[in-house]
């Protein structure tokens, strides 16, 4: 089942990154790399057009209390959002808690090992603060590089679903599922379960 998710007051950092929540003062960094084109259909949405849109979209982060956005070296340079995942696909988590994660990054910061970082430590906070038994993430199949961050992150394949996207298409996508475990040790890059 869907825990509540409200990360208005957590700050996390890594070796590169500070996840945070989102500011008003965030939306020209936003609307930077949201308007590129490719970035925003790896995850389903289509480029902004404006920053209205953006503006529009920054809103619903601060409001929903559930989207760090990605800081390096003093810019927003993408978002890892705590979104509820759908119950029906997953009947058999039906008696855990858990939350599904999705991210972005700018394209100019793509193959340098940022987005692993960063999952890696939204999974530390929501299996360590959260206390969630299990995260859902999935990939667009055409989506190689979201398939490689899960790998290295140690989500395991599920099941294939279809998603539809924000502009209407329909997506064949891999759900996979990072589970906790009473005996998983940490080391500083992920989770290693014996």
């Amino acid at each position: 089942m869907n825990v509540q998710i409200d990360i208005s007051n957590t700050l996390l950092r890594t070796e590169r990154l500070i996840l945070r929540p989102w500011k008003q003062s965030d939306l020209d960094d936003f609307f930077a790399y949201a308007s590129v084109d490719g970035v925003g259909q790896m995850a389903g949405w289509l480029p902004h057009e404006t920053k209205e849109v953006s503006q529009m979209i920054l809103d619903l982060f601060i409001e929903g209390k559930r989207t760090f956005a990605l800081e390096y070296q003093g810019k927003v340079i993408g978002s890892i959002g705590i979104e509820e995942y759908v119950e029906a696909e997953l009947p058999e988590c039906q008696n855990f808690q858990g939350r599904e994660i999705g991210y972005v990054l700018s394209k100019e910061y793509w193959g340098q090992g940022l987005m692993p970082e960063a999952v890696r430590k939204v999974i530390d906070y929501l299996f360590d603060e959260v206390h969630l038994d299990f995260i859902a993430c999935g990939y667009f199949l055409r989506n190689q590089q979201s398939a490689r961050v899960q790998e290295k992150c140690g989500f395991s394949f599920v099941k294939e679903v279809v998603h539809t996207t924000g502009y209407g298409t329909k997506e064949a996508t891999n759900l996979n599922i990072l589970w906790e475990k009473d005996d998983c040790e940490k080391n500083r890059s992920h989770r290693i379960c014996i």
